[in-house]
């Protein structure tokens, strides 16, 4: 059997899932919009039309395939004033900071995951999360705090916090560092080909994907579990 001290996890589709919360962030857009008014000296868009024209458009960022990660706030700014919107930063910030709460409640954790996770812990291995994900970190920290799963690993790197996003090898690099862990002892669990599959084996580690919440199929050839319940048999 491989000699594996480590398992490193994607987040998003591998660990949690989410659903757009269009009715919550209405609610938190509404809340705002007498801050908006304010900042700019003129009523406010309906809320409604700030989640199609501002925040629906940036989910295009998650799934940004470049390399480098963005500063969420700069482009969060861009998105406002290409809607006509000149909004100060604090205020920015604010409104960001209550829109991810949004997101920290619509993630769901995969009770199979939260049981592996422990699993893991019990027989000695060694956990981390390793995922791209622009937002701030201290944002993206409270979230995995949150919901347990930061509870459940022993190191947590999100994109944001290195400035690059998966699959560059600073990322993956990063996620072993933070367990102690070389590339050859550890395995790669997600749902992305690309970022989950080929970005880990370019650095040395063992991969597989996971379908249960997978958005695409991986292909003929790529290794794949169809649930995290059978991550011990490539142990």
């Amino acid at each position: 059997m491989p000699d594996t001290e480590a398992v490193l996890f994607d987040y998003g589709r591998t660990l949690v899932t989410f659903d757009y919360p269009a009715a919550e962030l209405s609610v938190v857009v509404e809340r705002f919009r007498p801050a908006i008014a304010a900042a700019t000296g003129r009523p406010a868009p309906a809320a409604a039309e700030i989640l199609e024209k501002v925040l629906l458009p940036l989910e295009a960022l998650v799934e940004n395939p470049g390399e480098d990660e963005v500063r969420y706030l700069d482009v969060f700014a861009k998105a406002w004033r290409d809607a006509g919107l000149e909004i100060p930063e604090p205020l920015l910030y604010e409104i960001l900071d209550a829109e991810q709460l949004v997101w920290d409640a619509a993630a769901r954790v995969d009770p199979v995951g939260v049981q592996m996770l422990a699993w893991l812990g019990v027989h000695g291995y060694r956990r981390a999360v390793c995922s791209n994900a622009p937002f701030p970190p201290a944002m993206m920290l409270r979230q995995v705090g949150g919901n347990g799963v930061g509870a459940l690993v022993d190191g947590v790197v999100f994109s944001s916090q290195v400035g690059r996003r998966k699959p560059a090898s600073e990322m993956y690099m990063a996620a072993l560092e933070s367990v102690g862990v070389a590339a050859a002892k550890a395995l790669f669990v997600g749902d992305r080909v690309r970022e989950d599959y080929e970005g880990p084996r370019a650095v040395g580690m063992r991969a597989v994907i996971c379908t249960a919440h997978s958005a695409q199929s991986p292909g003929h050839g790529i290794p794949t579990i169809a649930s995290l319940r059978d991550l011990p048999s490539l142990l």
